[in-house]
């Protein structure tokens, strides 16, 4: 991607903090923050796909994130963690993206990213049991199903923390709320993803 350096200077850098990464850059050393994106990106990504919910879109924004953050190094106070700075920026362009897009109403597709992964999965495991296969990817379904009848709220923390394993804490920062706040939302997406998968015929599972 973007700002990407050689092996050498991967390893030289290799021990450094995000802090001390970022404060580097800030002094014009662009390979201190190409290793900032190498550390970052993928999971950058992975917030963007299960939000827009289309592999291109969060492509696109996972680029933008670390353009925004390179063009915007002097502005980091260091009040938090570069790496929640990262994911405010990234949620704010994939929520921006879904607003103007429209994208909120627009069921499971074929190039959902979610579900991509999912058949990647089973497709290792096939030689397993194929009926279960085949029930995982009905209950993955079933689940995204849910998660895209979310309000926009619920559903951003949910991925923060349930998806990507952000604790309250920190998904707090990303989306400048209470920590009560994000926790009562897990409960509240939880419970109506519980009563989405019953409905669906699966028991109320949520994992």
């Amino acid at each position: 991607m973007l700002f990407v350096p050689d092996r050498r200077e991967r390893e030289s850098m290799g021990g450094a903090s995000d802090r001390e990464l970022i404060d580097r850059a800030r002094g014009g050393d662009t390979d201190a923050f190409g290793l900032l994106v190498r550390r970052h990106q993928r999971r950058i990504y992975r917030l963007a796909a299960h939000m827009l919910r289309n592999a291109s879109e969060a492509e696109d924004v996972t680029q933008d994130v670390f353009v925004r953050a390179f063009q915007a190094l002097d502005r980091f106070d260091g009040r938090s963690e570069p790496f929640t700075w990262l994911y405010r920026i990234a949620v704010n362009l994939s929520l921006n993206q879904i607003r103007s897009k429209k994208t909120r109403g627009r069921t499971t597709g074929g190039d959902d990213p979610r579900m991509l992964s999912v058949l990647a999965e089973t497709k290792a495991g096939m030689s397993s049991d194929p009926a279960e296969d085949s029930e995982n990817r009905q209950i993955a379904e079933a689940l995204y199903s849910g998660v895209d009848k979310l309000s926009e709220s619920l559903r951003t923390t949910l991925i923060l923390v349930c998806v990507d394993g952000l604790s309250h804490e920190d998904a707090a920062q990303v989306l400048g709320c209470p920590e009560g706040t994000v926790a009562w939302r897990v409960h509240e997406a939880r419970r109506k993803l519980k009563a989405h998968m019953s409905d669906s015929g699966f028991g109320g599972e949520t994992e």
